[in-house]
């Protein structure tokens, strides 16, 4: 037995030889990576802007499936609808519960992932969405009362996802509708026919930048003119939109660029101007007569690198001011004094001390700012308020922990809020400068970041959430 072990022993040191030698040999020779695949760009879907070589036609695509068919008359045209305020008074009324039970979807159509709201004229919805199959930007439009598709206009351009792609709403006319894609891309159709008129490549023409998750600002016509905030080489232009020419552009000496808030029209003391608040100020630009295009007015003091919520320009010459990520609020008021102006600022606040808001526009009606505001609005983040413009800061009502909302949209019609949460729970609150009366809320869908504006016209309502939209019927039967 002893001697078994012996050569045993003399043998186990070979063995460790031979055995370490093969696994040398393997290292060196065996090669892991015999079956991975190159990676090489697009392969995964993601194609950098930098390594495509574009070559964007705006407007080159055009189908048309169908003509419109309705007796519709009433107008939803543009972003916060026809008085710019998100107001809509019907002549009849509106439900003001659910009585008991989910609304009729009258129609659904899927998306192209994003938030872009709709806009609706004369029984037409328009929309643009962004389709990523074929990589497009593309206008839409559908019959309000079926959903049925008329016609869309297209033009191939590379985006990738961010919080969404598609996220500004058409502006539209009697003649004409008005476009900003993602990338700043401005297309201008003729309304009924979807023919393509005109053009324009914000980034490439003004050297604008981009805002950050990309182009938010929804467009405006007034007086048959395309107002456009660019930023970059120009701060506004006017496209004239039978034409395209550009009738005037407002310099840009401090270089601000372009934010996700969009254009107001305001009127005060007989002066009729373009209120916008840029990453970088806030400004008013002369919109008629001689003076038109030149700068009435403007205001460093109100500087974020995040500006959603357009500014909410009331009768008495107060401007509020608001934004997400921390900006808080800011209250402005202009003096003028035989058409000179200049602005004060009256308050300015940080979000948990007063009405703040982080995407959607405050609405003002009977002399009072209703809004919901951010997540840091400490304890009452995420709750629907009201303020008096005079004491934003002062909280009249609020909703309450257990009434909390997202970042969803709000429309003020037949004297009721109608709200949508971000999970495409719609809530009826009852307009009041007292206290909070909630009337009665349904989950319409299983939606995710319900975000986009609201459109509502002849009482049908166009909501959607980040990849479908839906009508439904908010006419009462009484």
């Amino acid at each position: 037995m002893k001697k078994y072990f012996d050569q045993l022993f003399k043998i186990i040191p070979a063995i460790l030889i031979v055995a370490g030698v093969a696994v040398i040999i393997f290292w060196v020779f065996y090669n892991p990576t015999r079956h991975f695949i190159v990676s090489e760009p697009g392969r995964d879907g993601y194609v950098s802007p930098d390594e495509i070589d574009e070559n964007i036609i705006i407007g080159e695509h055009f189908e048309r499936f169908a003509f419109a068919d309705n007796n519709l008359e009433e107008n939803w045209p543009r972003f916060k609808g026809d008085n710019y305020d998100n107001i809509y008074s019907p002549d009849f009324n509106l439900i003001n519960d659910f009585n008991n039970q989910t609304p009729e979807i009258l129609w659904s159509v899927d998306l192209g992932e994003g938030h872009a709201g709709a806009a609706i004229y004369e029984g037409v919805v328009y929309l643009l969405d962004y389709d990523e199959d074929i990589r497009a930007d593309m206008l839409r439009s559908f019959c309000l009362k079926t959903g049925e598709e008329l016609w869309r206009r297209w033009y191939n351009i590379h985006i990738r996802r961010n919080h969404g792609m598609s996220r500004t709403v058409p502006a539209v006319t009697e003649d004409y509708v008005l476009t900003i894609g993602p990338r700043g891309h401005v297309m201008c159709v003729e309304r009924e026919t979807g023919d393509f008129l005109w053009g324009i490549d914000i980034e490439n023409d003004f050297d604008s930048e981009v805002p950050l998750w990309y182009t938010g600002q929804c467009p405006i016509i007034d007086d048959g003119l395309a107002i456009i905030a660019t930023g970059g080489s120009a701060l506004m232009i006017a496209v004239n939109c039978a034409s395209g020419e550009i009738v005037w552009e407002v310099p840009n000496p401090d270089d601000w660029q372009m934010s996700h808030s969009s254009v107001m029209p305001f009127e005060y003391n007989g002066s009729k101007m373009y209120v916008y608040s840029a990453i970088g100020g806030v400004v008013g630009i002369a919109a008629d007569g001689p003076d038109a295009g030149t700068v009435l007015w403007k205001s460093s003091e109100w500087n974020h690198p995040v500006v959603a919520p357009s500014p909410v320009c009331m009768p008495d010459g107060k401007i509020f001011l608001t934004a997400g990520y921390g900006a808080g609020s800011m209250l402005l008021q202009l003096h003028e004094n035989d058409g000179n102006y200049n602005v004060e600022v009256l308050t300015s606040f940080r979000p948990g001390h007063g009405l703040t808001s982080e995407q959607q526009t405050p609405i003002y009606t009977e002399g009072h700012l209703f809004g919901i505001l951010p997540n840091d609005a400490r304890t009452l983040r995420n709750q629907f308020v009201c303020v008096d413009p005079a004491d934003p800061e002062k909280i009249i009502w609020s909703s309450g922990q257990t009434a909390r909302f997202g970042l969803g949209p709000y429309i003020l019609a037949d004297g009721k809020f109608y709200l949508l949460n971000d999970d495409a729970t719609l809530i009826i609150v009852n307009k009041s400068t007292e206290e909070y009366i909630e009337l009665d809320r349904v989950k319409l869908f299983e939606g995710f970041d319900a975000w986009a504006p609201l459109a509502i016209a002849d009482g049908y309502l166009v909501l959607r959430d980040d990849g479908r939209m839906i009508c439904i019927d908010l006419r009462s039967e009484g």
